[in-house]
């Protein structure tokens, strides 16, 4: 990259890895998690903007999904702090954080098959009084919030056009339709931030445009969003920001377009030589080899018979 300095609305002062947002929703300082031997995450500070759609990326073993696990609860970190709107969340159990507004999905659906999508749903909702053993028994203490609840899910549903499927089994939805009610399912608890690991992963390119559409209002409804994705059009498409990670490390982040020119962006998904035939690099030329090594199975074979 050249040596311009960079910077953009989201940011105070320069646009870099680790820069201070101006008005950021969550913010991590000295973030790590090992596994024997292994440095899964190693993220010094990152901050990310509200109110906006954030991409997380990177190459397979990156360590992302872990750093997802880390922020929502699901796993627990070797040292590090990290905090949502101005409180602390290190070491926070998951469904405080989901209390708390800070809501993910998982890259496999964790949908309940042998439960209706309606019910599926319902799972989703908070302040409900009848999952207290007493006031269950009592029908006029839960009733009402029940009707709510039902209510809403029942709108969700239908805007992620999943209505028609309310009474069906989870387990007889696609794989897309799973990615639609996972996400459907996360808006049942009202979130300030919703986490969204690799949301398009083996989803019919069918429903792909519908998912986009479903991301972006979720921003214009007030909503932060934070990403996993592996597909650059489609971050590029959507994201307000980007964030790069490589070996468990923040390496890039910035606007979309910025990023994608970043060199260590580039080294990160493709290799430093990703502009350099094979055959300049190593003086092999594999199409010759490959005739070569045929040719000479072919003689072998003749000298056989």
């Amino acid at each position: 990259m050249s040596d311009t300095i960079v910077t953009h609305p989201l940011v105070v002062g320069e646009v870099g890895p680790g820069c201070k947002k101006v008005d950021p929703i969550v913010v991590a300082d000295n973030v790590t998690r090992t596994f024997g031997g292994l440095t899964a995450v190693d993220v010094a500070h990152v901050e990310i903007p509200r109110g906006a759609i954030t991409a997380l990326i990177g190459p397979n073993g990156a360590g992302k999904t872990t750093f997802f696990n880390l922020l929502t609860g699901f796993d627990k970190p070797n040292t590090g702090d990290w905090s949502f709107e101005g409180h602390s969340l290190a070491r926070v159990p998951a469904f405080r954080v989901a209390r708390k507004g800070m809501v993910r999905t998982f890259q496999l659906t964790k949908s309940l098959g042998r439960l209706s999508v309606l019910q599926n749903m319902l799972l989703g909702a908070t302040k409900q009084p009848g999952e207290n053993m007493f006031t269950a028994l009592v029908k006029p203490l839960w009733r009402k919030r029940e009707e709510e609840i039902t209510a809403k899910a029942e709108e969700l549903l239908a805007r992620f056009s999943l209505d028609a499927k309310s009474d069906d089994y989870a387990a007889s939805l696609s794989g897309g339709q799973r990615k639609l009610l996972e996400m459907a399912r996360a808006l049942m608890s009202d979130p300030v931030l919703v986490m969204l690991d690799e949301p398009m992963a083996g989803v019919n390119p069918a429903l792909t445009q519908s998912l986009l559409g479903h991301i972006k209002q979720l921003k214009e409804e007030g909503m932060s969003v934070l990403f996993v994705e592996h597909d650059m059009h489609m971050v590029r498409h959507i994201s307000d920001w980007v964030i790069v990670m490589a070996e468990g490390k923040v390496v890039a982040e910035g606007p979309p377009d910025t990023v994608m020119r970043d060199q260590a962006v580039i080294d990160a998904y493709l290799g430093a030589h990703h502009d350099t035939d094979l055959g300049e690099m190593t003086g092999a030329n594999p199409v010759v080899e490959a005739k070569e090594a045929a040719a000479k199975v072919a003689a072998k074979k003749e000298g056989t018979v």
